[in-house]
């Protein structure tokens, strides 16, 4: 039996879906545009929207770039971008992976 998501898990998908539909309205974009450029079905786009942790994750980036925020999602999550990520690197990994 699989475990129950974790509610921290929940809000973040609740938070993002809710961001991402922001961000498709402040372009003037229907959802069917975008699921249409997203490639992915318009039901898929409404659980992403709607916080539905259980889509799938390769979904919710094709919609993010076709919003235009995949790299913004790509650097927020990038352990090089923060002062603690670069302390971290230089104490775990070895010099040739840190280059």
């Amino acid at each position: 039996m699989p475990r129950p998501t974790p509610r921290r898990v929940t809000s973040a998908a609740h938070d993002i879906g809710q961001q991402l539909a922001a961000w498709r309205k402040l372009q003037s974009l229907t959802a069917a545009q975008v699921a249409e450029r997203a490639d992915v079905a318009r039901g898929t786009l409404s659980k992403i929207e709607n916080g539905d942790a259980g889509v799938s994750f390769v979904a919710i980036l094709k919609v993010a770039r076709v919003l235009g925020v995949l790299d913004a999602l790509i650097s927020a999550t990038d352990p090089y971008e923060t002062d603690r990520g670069r302390a971290r690197a230089d104490e775990v990994l070895p010099k040739r992976v840190r280059q």
